[in-house]
């Protein structure tokens, strides 16, 4: 096989493997969001107790 054309494959099953992965990670934030039974982000201005933002603080 020559060069040119091994990479060529190389470079599509990069890509290929990236979107897939790209999609599993969207679809399982997507479920998380949508879930009320996860605990927010302590990064969430509406998360229950002292979030991380106000604790940084130094005003």
């Amino acid at each position: 096989m020559e060069t040119p054309t091994l990479l060529v494959l190389l470079a599509l099953f990069t890509l290929i493997c990236v979107v897939i992965f790209a999609a599993i990670s969207k679809r399982k934030t997507e479920e998380r969001r949508h879930d009320p039974a996860v605990a927010k982000s302590s990064l969430a201005t509406d998360s229950p107790g002292k979030s991380a933002v106000e604790a940084l603080d130094r005003h």
